[in-house]
């Protein structure tokens, strides 16, 4: 089975996999190279919302992941749009769907990448057997279970983000390499540093998850008005 894990960069995107055979990254700088993606591999975990409530704020699994990290860490999880506000033209258009559905306001943050958003659900809507390839997942989650179940430094920190690094590189040697490499091959503007570790844990809990199968929050998650899954995957 082939797997990769794939984070938003300021390029586009950034694919990591770890497979045995053909280990390697590639950034996918349009859509039809992140719809390429999609098909050339058998598994990909993805750190972006997937599954989307039409009049609720919350997702049932962005909640049950802030309470799992703890507050420390419960602004990496934020609230993505709702189905109604997804192809508003404009932010402020945004936060009157936002606010007419749920009567709180959509963030900055959730509008910035709600064009990635709409990439990936056009995907999975319109081809839904990729539904089976395509899995919403998280790296602070994932790294959390590299790391034991504990908390660690935060990302936007070297040593966090050395740390982070050495939980990927332990189980596979290639990561250190690929981090070196990345940085040398794209700019900052293209592909930061924690997009790369990001995507490298994506990479290795994909791959993992073949052997040891894919958990989720919630562990009986509800499918959304489009028959998308809203759940967290990891394992």
């Amino acid at each position: 089975m082939k797997t990769a894990g794939i984070d938003g960069c300021k390029a586009g995107w950034i694919l990591i996999t770890f497979d045995e055979d053909n280990p390697k990254y590639e950034v996918l700088r349009t859509d039809d190279d992140l719809k390429d993606a999609f098909h050339r591999f058998d598994r990909i975990f993805i750190d972006m919302p997937i599954g989307l409530e039409d009049d609720q704020y919350t997702r049932e699994c962005d909640a049950l992941l802030r309470k799992k990290l703890g507050p420390e860490y419960a602004a990496s999880v934020f609230n993505p749009p709702i189905r109604p506000a997804l192809h508003a033209p404009s932010y402020v258009e945004a936060n009157m769907q936002s606010f007419e559905f749920t009567e709180k306001k959509m963030t900055v943050q959730a509008w910035n990448i709600t064009p990635k958003i709409k990439v990936v659900d056009r995907f999975l809507t319109e081809e839904p057997e990729l539904q089976n390839v395509v899995f919403e997942s998280h790296p602070e989650l994932l790294f959390m279970n590299l790391n034991g179940g504990m908390i660690f430094q935060k990302k936007n920190t070297k040593k966090g983000l050395r740390h982070r690094l050495s939980l990927v590189s332990e189980r596979e040697d290639i990561a250190k390499d690929f981090f070196r490499d990345i940085k040398e091959d794209f700019r900052r503007n293209e592909v930061e540093e924690d997009d790369i570790v990001d995507s490298m844990a994506l990479a290795l809990g994909a791959k993992q998850s073949v052997e040891k199968g894919i958990k989720t929050l919630p562990e009986n998650p509800e499918k959304d008005s489009s028959g998308l899954i809203k759940a967290i995957h990891y394992v």
